[in-house]
């Protein structure tokens, strides 16, 4: 890394340029490193096989995953980053290193797909690690959610797919109170965005397959915070279970989050007024995006991400059972059907009304379903025309008058 990029020296942009960097030979920017060894030290006796702070083979560390872990520990100012294979990588990687059979963590209600799983189904069966599932937005509930056992405290800072917006700092409070971790997912508000470290967490994940990279032709995650804590992910997690980063995603990744403030500054712009749009339309059943006065969280997300956005993520339904939601997607010309977010294209999922998530989720959600929605970098004229096209074949006679 170009050690004279610092967060406190730099804005967002230039970091977003510069940090992590780091040429070889006549090159202005990281090359591609497509190998799994490197030379080793004329006395590799010395060396510790399962060392992460020197090249000598891909499953400890990389030449393009410490470039890439060091310009996301410059965005989001934390001391260290380990870059893996995917979000889901990442959060276990947490998991693992700091968990034992015993422990207790307590865990948003209100969370992504495959968190969820992991600590309503496989970590407690295979491992014996309670969780307890808790609505972060009443704090008198995750107080007495914690036990003496409990270790770790998992929020994501806009939940998926309710867009529900955590207290970062108060649940910090909690969580230290009570001697555990914080660990925030904060895919949905990445740096330019908001950093939840400042806010008191201790450590923080991101899916760097959505907005980081932002291309849609890449997976990893990361896991930011204390050098300590990041170290013991790596020896532990990342050496010994393996879910490293591969060079060439890690190098894809880092060529992406160069353009993360401008990219994402477009996405709340244009989320902004599609929320509007589709909020002031009585064929929508409802509309959830924190930028919205209607949102309950609106208040705390001005003021936790201090003027600078919502986010781009947001969920709504039309006016109808799951055939018309379907119907809906279906008549789309320029959004796209398909899963993931952050992607440079908008991209749209429905999902029923029936699971065992939705038990936690609003009323609204459990009535009509959801539409999770990224919005991406088209032209917000386009992105809202395509809308109205499709509600207006949707609904040829007019609002369905179900309630």
């Amino acid at each position: 890394m170009n050690d004279e990029i610092r967060p406190d020296a730099h804005g967002m942009m230039t970091r977003s340029v510069h940090a992590g960097n780091d040429p070889s030979g006549p090159s202005i920017r990281t090359p591609i490193t497509m190998a799994n060894s490197y030379h080793l030290p004329p006395e590799p006796e010395q060396m510790s096989w399962s060392g992460t702070n020197q090249l000598f083979y891909t499953r400890n560390t990389g030449a393009n995953q410490v470039a890439l872990q060091d310009k996301l520990a410059a965005l989001e100012e934390a001391e260290a980053a380990v870059a893996l294979a995917s979000g889901v990588a990442a959060l276990h990687a947490v998991f693992f290193t700091f968990l034992s059979t015993g422990d207790h963590v307590v865990v948003s209600d209100t969370t992504y797909e495959a968190t969820w799983k992991l600590w309503a189904e496989l970590l407690p069966r295979k491992y014996g690690i309670e969780a307890t599932f808790v609505d972060v937005t009443d704090h008198d509930a995750v107080r007495a959610a914690f036990r003496p056992e409990t270790k770790l405290f998992a929020v994501e800072t806009i939940a998926n797919p309710t867009t529900k917006v955590a207290d970062i700092a108060a649940m910090a409070g909690i969580a230290h109170e009570a001697g555990a971790l914080l660990l925030v997912d904060s895919t949905f508000t990445p740096p330019p965005l908001y950093r939840p470290l400042a806010d008191g967490a201790d450590l923080v994940v991101h899916s760097l397959t959505k907005y980081i990279n932002g291309h849609g032709d890449a997976m990893g995650g990361a896991v930011l915070g204390r050098a300590e804590l990041i170290d013991r992910i790596k020896t532990e997690a990342m050496v010994d279970v393996g879910g490293v980063i591969s060079p060439f995603n890690a190098w894809l990744i880092s060529r992406g989050a160069i353009t993360l403030p401008l990219r994402f500054a477009q996405h709340q712009q244009t989320a902004e007024r599609v929320a509007a749009f589709l909020d002031a339309d009585p064929r929508i059943a409802y509309v959830r995006y924190p930028g919205l006065p209607s949102h309950p969280e609106h208040d705390l997300a001005a003021r936790q991400f201090d003027g600078r956005g919502f986010g781009a993520m947001m969920a709504f339904a039309v006016r109808g059972d799951s055939a018309t939601q379907n119907r809906f997607v279906a008549n789309l010309e320029v959004i796209t059907s398909a899963v993931s977010l952050g992607h440079d294209e908008s991209l749209i999922v429905h999902v029923g009304p029936d699971g065992p998530r939705v038990a936690a989720y609003p009323a609204e959600f459990r009535e009509w379903g959801h539409l999770r929605f990224s919005v991406g970098l088209e032209d917000a004229d386009d992105l809202i025309a395509d809308l109205a096209r499709a509600l207006a074949a949707t609904f040829p006679n007019g609002v369905d008058q179900r309630v």
